[in-house]
C-alpha cells in the first residue's frame, strides 16, 4: 500500500541537519515549514521556528532536551492542526533530531496526521550516538505512516574514502530527490530504506552497484519488498540502459522494481535507491533489547526524558 499525501502539507525540520533539510524542501515544493530545535544558531529570526528551552544548562542531554520539548507540546501541536500531512526531516545523530523526533511524531499520531518521516541515522564510530538513536527511530516508525531512512554508515561502508561532509552532501542530496518526486511517484506505508552513490561514480551500473551494496547492509534480503529507482540525469541516458538497470534490480533482489527518472543540472548520472522493508533491519540492533518481541515488552508510553522537579534535598550527614 502507497503512502497518501493529502493537502495541506507542513514541512517540520528538527535541529540543525533537519532544519537545513526542511528549508531545501520548502523551496522544492514551495510548502509551509516550522523549524524546531534547541540551539538558537539553528533559528534565524526570518524562519517559522519554535525554541526548545534548556536553560540554564550549556550542554544538555538528549533526555533533557526531550523533557522541554514536552512544555512546549501545546504549541507545537497548534502549529500543526492546520495541516492534513507531515513531512519531518530528522538526523538522529543530532541530540535534537533524537531527542524532539518522537515528541514531534507521537503528536501527529494523536492528532490523526498523515506523517512521512525522513531520518538520517549516525555513523558507526558514533558509539554515544548509536542507542539513542535506535530507540528514537523505534518511536517514529510507531508513529508514521512512511518512514524512509538513510544510513551514513552504511554509506561510508561501501565508499571508505569518502569523508563526513561528503556523506552528508550524498545524504542530503539523496533525500531531495525522494522529495522532488513525492507528487509524482508512490512511496510504500511501513519503512523504507534510501540508498545511493558517491557523486563520481564511473558509469549507472557502478552507481547502481554501491546502492544495492548499501542496501544489502541495512537489511537482508528476504526482507525487501519493492524498489524505487531514482535515475538523476535519466533523460540523457539511453532507453535500453534504463531498461537494463531496471531488469538487473528486478533480477538481485527477486523484486518488482519501477523507475523514475530526475533530470540533472550536469552532465553527471547516478542512482538513488529507495526500497521498502518488512521485518527487521540493522537499526532494530542499535537497541539491545530489541529483539525481544514488542507483546513481550513492558515499555514507557512515552520516551525517556529529564524533568526539572525542583526539589530541595539536603545531604544527610
Amino acid at each position: 500500500m502507497s503512502f497518501q499525501i493529502k493537502e495541506p502539507i507542513l514541512i517540520v525540520g528538527l535541529g540543525g541537519v533537519g532544519s537545513k533539510l526542511a528549508i531545501q524542501a520548502k523551496n522544492i515544493l514551495n510548502l509551509d515549514y516550522l523549524i524546531i530545535s534547541n540551539e538558537q544558531r539553528d533559528l534565524p529570526s526570518d524562519l517559522v521556528s519554535i525554541k526548545i528551552s534548556t536553560e540554564p544548562v550549556v550542554n544538555p542531554s538528549i533526555q533533557l532536551i526531550r523533557g522541554s520539548t514536552y512544555k512546549v507540546i501545546d504549541e507545537i501541536r497548534a502549529k500543526i492542526s492546520r495541516y492534513s500531512t507531515i513531512i519531518l526531516m530528522t538526523n538522529m545523530a543530532g541530540k535534537a533530531g533524537s531527542a524532539i523526533s518522537p515528541v514531534v511524531s507521537e503528536i501527529c499520531k494523536e492528532s490523526d496526521k498523515g506523517l512521512i518521516s525522513f531520518a538520517i541515522m549516525p555513523f558507526r564510530y558514533e558509539k554515544d550516538r548509536i542507542f539513542n538513536s535506535g530507540i528514537s527511530l523505534k518511536r517514529i516508525r510507531e508513529n508514521s505512516q512512511c518512514t524512509v531512512v538513510l544510513d551514513n554508515d552504511s554509506l561510508l561502508e561501501s565508499n571508505p574514502d569518502l569523508s563526513p561532509k561528503q556523506c552528508y552532501d550524498i545524504a542530503n542530496n539523496a533525500i531531495m530527490h525522494v522529495v522532488k518526486s513525492l507528487g509524482s511517484s508512490e512511496i510504500a506505508t511501513d519503512t523504507s530504506i534510501l540508498t545511493a552513490s558517491k557523486d563520481n561514480a564511473q558509469n549507472i551500473e557502478e552507481s547502481l552497484r554501491d546502492s544495492l551494496k548499501m542496501l544489502y547492509s541495512n537489511a537482508p534480503s528476504n526482507s525487501i519488498k519493492r524498489s524505487m529507482l531514482y535515475v538523476v540525469g535519466g533523460d540523457n541516458i539511453p532507453v535500453g540502459v534504463l531498461s537494463s538497470i531496471t531488469d538487473l534490480t528486478s533480477g538481485v533482489l527477486n523484486k518488482e522494481s519501477q523507475i523514475n527518472t530526475i533530470s540533472g543540472t550536469t552532465d553527471e548520472s547516478k542512482v538513488v535507491m529507495l526500497s521498502s522493508i518488512q521485518g527487521m533491519t540493522k537499526f532494530d540492533n542499535y537497541d539491545p533489547l530489541g529483539i525481544i518481541p514488542q507483546q513481550d515488552t513492558l515499555d514507557w508510553s512515552r520516551p525517556d526524558c529529564s524533568i526539572d522537579c525542583q526539589l530541595d534535598l539536603y545531604q544527610l550527614e
